[in-house]
């Protein structure tokens, strides 16, 4: 139980539902008009498979019981080859939104969190993943291989660090000052690098503990943050069509009620044998990413064969 009796004031937290559920409205509105113009212009297909159906309702799962889904999402869509990976950093961002302002609206009324340090890492996270998905949505396929091979590796010693050290974290409920400006900053940078595939839940849930707030006030800050941070990064990979489709609807319609039943009814799991599990996935998708960038790397690109063959 918290032992603080600092909460997120009423009007505060109206405020922030009414904000997310605008948010909400307006990626459903997004991606309803790109599902109509891709399968307009390109035919691609927006029916989800019940390999996507699944791998949303598992990811999301986890994700609302403060695992992540990037990384587990990410092994499965190359394993299974569901997204290209130049369209993975993407599919996530656009995929995962909806089930994650689902695990915010159930959160951000169970925990009470100072509003000050709420809304305030809210707002840094959604400027740093506007800033961050301005960058990745236009990177090439071998960098973002490179990239997030990179942040699942992070990923993967950012758990086993959780899992060492456990960080106990302490019991407050807001931040100030110099502690605030250090969890705003923290919390900008985890939304720049949420938009390559770095999940932003176990970060989050170190660095607030490292700051000494109780650990379960994570939940309604990470939550919160993705919820409002995942439609404004996915607006940028929505109008570069950085993004899978088909996989989006499925993780989407399969996320949502996994989030629900994790967040209203299962509460928790053996959470250790989950990390041990995720971190393996981690490492396992990127060394495939490490494998993917090399092949890339050492292919002719089209501009060397057509100088070659010009010279020829």
């Amino acid at each position: 139980m918290l032992q603080s009796t600092v909460q997120t004031g009423s009007v505060e937290r109206d405020a922030l539902f009414v904000a997310l559920g605008l948010f909400t409205v307006y990626h459903i509105v997004m991606l309803v008009r790109a599902a109509r113009r891709l399968r307009a212009e390109t035919g691609e297909a927006s029916r989800p498979t019940i390999g996507g159906l699944a791998t949303g309702f598992l990811a999301n799962f986890l994700d609302t019981l403060g695992i992540g889904s990037f990384a587990t999402e990410t092994a499965i869509f190359r394993k299974w080859r569901l997204v290209r990976d130049e369209r993975i950093p993407g599919t996530l961002n656009v995929a995962n939104t909806l089930p994650t302002i689902a695990e915010a609206f159930i959160f951000t009324g169970l925990v009470p969190v100072g509003a000050r340090t709420l809304i305030g890492m809210i707002a840094a996270a959604i400027l740093g993943a506007w800033l961050g998905a301005g960058f990745v949505s236009r990177w090439p396929r071998r960098r973002i291989q490179i990239g997030m091979a990179l942040t699942l590796a992070t990923l993967a010693a950012i758990f086993v660090w959780r899992m060492i050290g456990n960080p106990s974290g302490g019991n407050l409920l807001e931040l100030n000052g110099t502690l605030l400006v250090v969890g705003l900053i923290g919390n900008f940078m985890l939304g720049a690098l949420m938009t390559i595939g770095l999940g932003l839940y176990a970060p989050c849930m170190i660095l607030v503990s490292l700051l000494g707030m109780d650990p379960k006030a994570a939940f309604p800050i990470m939550m919160g943050s993705c919820a409002f941070l995942m439609p404004i990064a996915s607006a940028r990979f929505v109008r570069a069509r950085a993004f899978d489709l088909r996989a989006s609807a499925g993780v989407i319609l399969g996320g949502i009620p996994g989030a629900i039943i994790a967040g209203l009814f299962v509460k928790s799991l053996p959470t250790r044998a989950v990390e041990v599990i995720v971190v393996l996935v981690a490492l396992y998708a990127a060394a495939g990413l490490v494998r993917a960038a090399r092949r890339e790397s050492s292919q002719p690109t089209d501009a060397s064969v057509a100088e070659a063959q010009s010279a020829a």
